[in-house]
């Protein structure tokens, strides 16, 4: 235009700032800045709005508000631009000093401001702010429709208020995509594969980041059977030969245990990326198969596939639970040397968690003291963890000490401390660390064990009494015992750091939650199926034996996946080699 000589008039530059803007092209943007200052047209307000925008998209918040602050007319869009400019840098004191400042103005602030500043509260987290714009609409009496409210929903669940986010939703008719995701997306695994099936129920169709979501939350249950019922849904509805979700199906099968169909899914897929690699490797890592793990590592990058920083985590946690340290120092050095990675608390994490669990103590502290960043809770909870098995009390309860200095209400920490004091039988020591805990009202997770059956979940406590088979449960786990004890078992009490004598101490051991998970199985199962069992926190010395001697007494395979890892049980032993 301009070599042809056309005129150019006002309207020709709020498209092409526009452009400049979605090309974050600031150069551009500025030289078209001076031409429409040079033609007169930098004050006409069309323009004047496109500049904030473009400013605002390039990162130049400042430069954008002094546009904005010159503007001697502002309609409601200028105002959601400027808004708008500062939520994506995450200035929200900005944002609701300007919603104020609107306000004053006689402006009235239309429901796409609301949106603009409640997405971006979802996205960066800020339940804070969210909380405080839901108060102005309220207090404002500004209308809430469906898509508002679908927007509120969002912002609660994302960050986990997901008590606010139901109360908001039940009331949200008719029900959407964009609202059942956000729920779905929740922090309540069960309840998310619940509202999917309500979606389908309602005739609403799920999109790309729903599946996504589906899937992770079946994921977290560790349901097989479910998992399998999704994966169907994928195929029959048109989403299987997406990348991202064959990835997260991947991450699904081998979080439900079941590497085999992870195996075939990445087997299965045209086109993998880094991140394909990456779930696969992880998948092999949690269930112990560390050959698996480092063969597919080795064939990504003859695929001329670069690994990322997760790679390595994947890479680092197979070693560490295999006991390979030589392995997991070639690992670490070439993601430095080969790859330029900057090493994260991750990889010191899962480096101080090789060296602990081979007692190579010494070094596990070396490298904790040597770290160019402060150790995290996970990093001295890994070294805290180690010394236990190794019996190193002292240094145990130097980690512990440092943990607490973090976290003061680690309730890991505090057991820990206890567990030392019960281990040498100084009672009056851990009646202290127990009172302050009581004082301070921390209390120690409890045990939960979960079992799917027929589609359902079946949750257990330590001791529960709660199923509506617990009779047939209790005897069922008399039994087992009985026939565990004639093939060898004894039950170890060494875990049970209480001032119990030796029967009531074979008792609460007897009654862990997932051996009261087995016995359901064992009472429910169709012959020669496999018994999946999910545990909350790592799994103890004796009911991994108790499974151990359970798979070959009753000729079953059982899974566990506890807090780290899988245990797969099979004629007596377990895929871990007891190294875990």
């Amino acid at each position: 235009m301009q070599k042809k000589a056309f005129p150019i008039d006002r309207f020709s530059f709020p498209p092409l700032l526009k452009a400049a803007s979605k090309a974050m092209a600031l150069s551009e943007g500025k030289m078209i800045h001076g031409l429409a200052a040079k033609l007169g047209f930098d004050s006409d307000p069309f323009v004047e709005t496109a500049l904030v925008g473009m400013y605002a998209a390039c990162g130049l918040i400042s430069e954008a508000r002094l546009v904005f602050d010159k503007m001697s007319y502002k309609d409601v869009v200028s105002w959601t631009i400027m808004i708008d400019g500062y939520c994506q840098s995450q200035l929200f004191d900005d944002v609701l000093a300007l919603l104020e400042e609107m306000k004053s103005s006689k402006v009235e602030p239309d429901e796409r401001i609301f949106t603009t500043i409640l997405s971006a509260c979802s996205r960066f987290g800020n339940l804070d702010i969210g909380k405080l714009v839901h108060g102005f609409i309220s207090n404002n009496n500004i209308v809430i429709d469906s898509h508002l409210q679908s927007v509120l929903v969002n912002v609660y669940a994302s960050s986990g208020a997901m008590d606010m986010a139901q109360s908001l939703y039940d009331k949200l008719k008719p029900r959407n995509v964009v609202a059942s995701t956000a729920m779905i997306s929740g922090d309540k695994p069960q309840e998310a594969l619940k509202i999917f099936h309500e979606m389908q129920r309602h005739g609403i169709k799920p999109d790309q980041v729903t599946m996504l979501s589906v899937i992770s939350a079946c994921a977290h249950l560790g349901a097989l059977d479910q998992a399998k019922q999704i994966h169907l849904f994928v195929t029959d509805n048109g989403f299987g030969k997406a990348l991202p979700i064959n990835n997260a199906l991947i991450d699904m099968y081998a979080k439900c245990g079941s590497l085999e169909e992870a195996k075939e899914v990445f087997g299965r897929m045209h086109r993998k990326n880094v991140i394909s690699w990456t779930s696969m490797i992880s998948a092999f890592a949690i269930h112990g198969d560390v050959d698996n793990a480092l063969k597919h590592f080795q064939q990504m990058k003859l695929e001329n596939v670069e690994p990322n920083w997760i790679t390595f985590v994947g890479v680092l946690y197979a070693c560490s639970h295999a006991g390979l340290v030589e392995e997991g120092q070639k690992a670490f050095e070439s993601m430095v040397n080969e790859y330029g990675i900057t090493p994260r608390l991750e990889h010191y994490g899962c480096m101080v968690d090789l060296y602990g669990r081979a007692n190579h103590l010494a070094d596990a502290l070396e490298l904790v003291e040597s770290m160019p960043m402060a150790p995290n809770v996970v990093i001295w909870g890994s070294l805290m963890a180690a010394c236990w098995i190794h019996g190193e009390f002292e240094l145990g309860e130097f980690a512990a000490k440092r943990l607490l200095e973090l976290d003061p209400d680690h309730d890991g920490a505090h057991i820990f401390l206890s567990n030392i004091y019960a281990k040498e039988k100084r009672w009056e020591n851990v009646g202290a660390v127990r009172q302050f805990m009581r004082h301070k009202g921390i209390s120690k997770e409890r045990g939960c064990s979960m079992i799917e059956m027929d589609n359902e979940i079946h949750e257990f406590l330590t001791a529960d009494k709660n199923h509506n088979q617990t009779d047939e449960i209790y005897a069922k786990l008399d039994e087992v015992v009985d026939k565990l004890k004639q093939a060898g078992y004894t039950p170890n009490t060494s875990s049970v750091l209480v001032d119990l004598d030796e029967d009531e101490k074979k008792e609460v051991v007897l009654w862990h939650s997932e051996k009261l998970a087995l016995c359901y199985g064992l009472i429910s199962r169709e012959k020669q199926s496999c018994i999946r069992i999910i545990k909350n926190l790592r799994i103890c010395q004796d009911c991994h034996n108790f499974m151990k001697k359970a798979s070959k007494v009753f000729n079953v395979e059982i899974v566990v996946r506890d807090r780290t890892r899988f245990h797969h049980c099979r004629d007596g032993s377990c895929s871990c080699k007891d190294y875990w």
